[in-house]
């Protein structure tokens, strides 16, 4: 996963963890669904002018909202209930570190939220293979090699128009922060049945 520049990798025993309750990692993993596509419709109404971006944002919403149908098809399937929704102590570390219009313009929030969302998306794809190549449920493996390539893409379309309306700000250098930022917080993660915990 170099190409996501992730600096530490999931420990492959915290397929271990998650194989003990496969209802919570589900149920768990529903939800950052639902986030990710509200994240997504936030932007779009934050920045409406920029109509590229409302396009590809609104097909990665409408995405998300069926990748959340599909997991939830799966818990049914397996005779297991969605629980109710929680806190993702990742996302909200990751927030909080987020610059609020650091610069006074709307433009450098927008990156900010865009990193934050590349962010994301970024190790949820990491994780999603690291739950592929070694949990033992073969359809959850398969399932999560898909949804894999899926975050893959959403963490590029991020990127990329961080990259195209960060005129005047140093999108990479500021995501290299990001990066080192990501890489102290997720070493205190991996220790529960969740996405990102």
């Amino acid at each position: 996963m170099s190409v996501l520049r992730l600096t530490l990798p999931t420990d492959p025993r915290w397929v271990n963890i998650v194989e003990k309750n496969i209802e919570e990692i589900l149920s768990d993993h529903a939800w950052c669904e639902q986030k990710a596509a509200t994240n997504a419709i936030t932007i779009v109404t934050n920045n409406s002018e920029y109509p590229d971006l409302v396009t590809e944002l609104l097909a990665l919403a409408k995405e998300e909202i069926e990748h959340f149908q599909m997991v939830h098809e799966i818990i049914k399937k397996k005779g297991l209930k969605l629980a109710r929704e929680r806190k993702d102590h990742y996302a909200g570390e990751l927030f909080q570190y987020m610059k609020r219009n650091s610069d006074g313009t709307r433009i450098s929030g927008l990156v900010e939220r865009l990193l934050f969302s590349a962010m994301i998306e970024a190790r949820s794809c990491e994780r999603f293979k690291v739950l592929s190549e070694n949990i033992e449920d073969k359809e959850l493996a398969k399932f999560y090699r898909e949804l894999m390539e899926s975050e893959a893409g959403h963490y590029t379309t991020f990127i990329t128009f961080a990259r195209k309306y960060g005129v005047g700000i140093d999108v990479e250098t500021r995501w290299r922060e990001w990066l080192a930022f990501e890489a102290e917080i997720i070493a205190n993660y991996g220790k529960s049945e969740s996405i990102h915990g």
